[in-house]
């Protein structure tokens, strides 16, 4: 008999400063308490110092002490209805309860990012561009999980693939008219490819040339320039060009930065540009580059065109990964002190992982996955094997070096295809997930697909053997993971296939969830 799944939302049993001196007092109102909502919120501090924002996105909280509206809007594919995802409170933190509830028993995807300065440049789905066919795949409205001031609430998770626009806007900057810009970036997510921005764009999603562009670029690109170290670097995508600096190709004085939550800040204006970033948990900006505008033909002036992009370039590339919680854009180059007074607020927010410890089955909980199967294997843990792809089992112990300790180390996610089961993201390899692919597992990157999504779902359900957990496959419901022959597959009490054989079976695919090794 199959064992039915949990069908309750995991998600849902998990909710139980000064600025700077130099500002007028009434830039000084950032509350220090992550308790309750600001009395002053970013852009209030920005509309202070006299370059108000004319865009402001976040899934996580107001960017604007008196707002009041929604935050973004989730699609669950069990029926296609929308749901718009509001606010605990005026000026306050996402219900991300509303979403939990709505999305309970299917799987959600973030449709419209709402624009919360009145400008209403909303970011919806990204069309094709010159790069790449389209639309764009959406976020899972589930894959980037924190708790922003002790409240739950959900991130905007960029798989490749992945990217929201907004070719028709209101009040951004274009040519060379002077902007500013933040966003804060999960530090730990992020990869090579082209690119994941957040900023000002092309209006037909091609590339119209040098000085088109300026967004804030995030990750570990050489393409065009780069910084110190090996990176990730936060740097500005001004279209052709990923610049770290005045020159094209290394800027050194731009840091690698990979902070958990980072604040990362590009603004622009006539022959002077700059790019800040600190820790979005504590502590002040650093300025990694200001100064006049790169020594390239194209850039000076600028060309900018005034659309908004998130996740993608400006011509839709889209190959890059990482997280974004909040970022605004404002009219006017904005102060160094008004920036500071952003920081002094967003480090006041409370903006935390959301894990909710180890060894358990809740999402945010990092545990490692131990077999049952005696004598053999009692040892033995789920792992990824760094000589290829493929998920296996070996023996862990205290003895173990660090590599293999963190290769068997998991952390469990609502589940990308059902939010009432359970994903497993590597916790050494961010944004790469265990998955089936004929029959076998393996560690793979999230693409953003509904079949990634369906292959990388499991719903526990009691041992088959009565003693820890089996994992059951959302698109293979009778077929659990197993492990044969030291391999891990997902495998059914009998079948055509050798790892199908009925001898052990239920101690193969029972598992018990243990202390992370790393």
């Amino acid at each position: 008999m199959i064992k039915a799944p949990w069908t309750r939302s995991i998600r849902r049993a998990l909710l139980a400063v000064g600025a700077t001196a130099g500002l007028a007092a009434g830039l000084l109102t950032a509350t220090a308490t992550t308790t309750q909502a600001a009395t002053q919120a970013p852009c209030d501090i920005y509309a202070a110092g006299g370059t108000p924002c004319v865009a402001a996105h976040s899934t996580t909280r107001a960017l604007y002490a008196t707002y009041n509206g929604p935050l973004y809007q989730v699609r669950r594919a069990s029926d296609n209805t929308t749901l718009n995802i509001g606010l605990l409170s005026a000026g306050g933190y996402a219900n991300a309860a509303a979403q939990d509830s709505f999305c309970a028993n299917t799987s959600c995807v973030i449709t419209v990012i709402y624009d919360q300065s009145g400008k209403g440049n909303n970011l919806t789905q990204a069309p094709a561009g010159g790069a790449a066919g389209g639309p764009d795949n959406l976020a899972n409205a589930f894959e980037a999980p924190v708790t922003v001031g002790g409240h739950e609430a959900y991130g905007v998770y960029v798989a490749p693939g992945t990217g929201y626009r907004d070719n028709n806007t209101s009040g951004i900057a274009t040519g060379d008219q002077p902007e500013g810009m933040y966003a804060i970036f999960d530090g730990t997510h992020f990869n090579g490819g082209c690119c994941f921005d957040y900023g000002n764009a092309e209006t037909s999603s091609t590339d119209t040339g040098n000085g088109h562009m300026e967004a804030i670029y995030f990750g570990n690109s050489k393409s065009w320039g780069y910084g110190g170290g090996n990176g990730p670097w936060v740097m500005a995508d001004l279209e052709n060009g990923l610049f770290s600096g005045v020159n094209r190709t290394l800027n050194s004085g731009d840091p690698t930065v990979n902070n958990r939550f980072l604040t990362a800040m590009v603004k622009g204006g006539p022959n002077q540009w700059a790019i800040r970033g600190g820790n979005a948990q504590a502590g002040s900006l650093s300025t990694y580059y200001s100064g006049v505008r790169p020594n390239v033909s194209g850039y000076n002036p600028m060309h900018k065109e005034g659309a908004i992009i998130l996740g993608i370039g400006g011509d839709n590339s889209k190959g890059a990964q990482g997280t974004f919680y909040e970022g605004v854009m404002t009219s006017g180059y904005p102060s160094d002190a008004t920036e500071n007074a952003v920081q002094a607020n967003i480090t006041a927010a409370g903006y935390n992982s959301g894990s909710t410890g180890t060894g358990s089955l809740t999402p945010g909980s990092r545990i490692s996955i131990q077999a049952t199967t005696s004598p053999c294997c009692t040892t033995d843990y789920l792992r990824h094997d760094d000589a290829d792809t493929k998920v296996v089992i070996s023996s862990i112990n205290s003895a173990s070096s660090a590599t293999d300790k963190a290769d068997a180390t998991w952390i469990v996610r609502a589940g990308l295809a059902n939010s009432s089961c359970l994903s497993f993201e590597s916790a050494n390899d961010p944004g790469q997930y265990l998955r089936h692919y004929n029959y076998e597992l393996y560690l793979d990157t999230d693409n953003g697909g509904s079949t990634f999504a369906q292959d990388a779902t499991f719903c526990p359900t009691t041992g088959n053997s009565g003693t820890g957990h089996s994992f059951q496959s959302v698109n293979y419901p009778t077929k659990y993971i197993r492990h044969y022959n030291y391999t891990a597959y997902i495998a059914g009490n009998g079948g055509s296939n050798a790892w199908d054989a009925t001898a052990s079976w239920a101690q193969d695919t029972s598992w018990l969830t243990a202390s992370p090794w790393s």
